[in-house]
């Protein structure tokens, strides 16, 4: 049976989406797997909202988009965003969620959304296929500017990727500095054995 696996990233500008996809990217290269992907960065300057799509087979991928129904899983840094591309979500698929609200640059003037009614309605409409992971544990234990981290570790938790922690935390160190490599391995690892099935 051929190993194929679809995967959408979406965040706002800055929360490290893309960070998240080439990390993935990587990892699955280093399986042996072909893969392709695409991303939308020109608003992720001005806090825009940033899409990856990154698609990843032992097979042949003549695309680098993901059709709508057909994301095996989503990886959604932000409530909003998560609920903007649903409609990716595969039957089979899952989708994993940040729970804290974070408003693109010129969304609404009238404040911020109701990030609790949005994320129910995700559950209502993902049922099973939903995951949440809370901001607040990631606020306890270091910035929160490792959310895309933590989202890749309640995915290894999972058990969603074709590689492991080990295989992140490889690619990881040839994509940052030293001195975040500590921080980031222990988000990755914390959050892992939170969603660990």
């Amino acid at each position: 049976m051929k190993l194929k696996l679809n995967c959408l990233i979406t965040g706002v500008g800055g929360q490290g989406t893309v960070l998240l996809s080439r990390l993935i990217g990587d990892a699955a290269l280093a399986q042996g797997l072909n893969v392709r992907g695409s991303e939308t960065i020109g608003m992720s300057q001005r806090g825009g909202s940033v899409v990856s799509h990154i698609r990843m087979s032992d097979g042949l991928i003549h695309s680098p988009l993901i059709p709508p129904a057909a994301a095996d899983i989503i990886i959604a840094l932000e409530p909003a965003e998560a609920a903007r591309t649903l409609p990716f979500l595969s039957p089979g698929g899952k989708i994993l969620a940040f729970s804290r609200p974070l408003q693109p640059a010129g969304a609404s003037r009238a404040g911020p959304y109701d990030a609790a009614a949005l994320i129910a309605g995700i559950r209502e409409e993902a049922g099973p296929r939903f995951t949440l992971v809370d901001a607040e544990k990631l606020t306890a234990l270091c910035s929160s500017k490792t959310v895309n981290i933590a989202l890749l570790g309640a995915a290894l938790g999972l058990d969603i990727f074709p590689f492991g922690r080990e295989d992140i935390i490889t690619v990881l160190k040839k994509r940052l500095p030293e001195k975040f490599w500590d921080m980031n391995i222990k988000v990755l690892s914390v959050f892992q054995t939170e969603f660990k099935k």
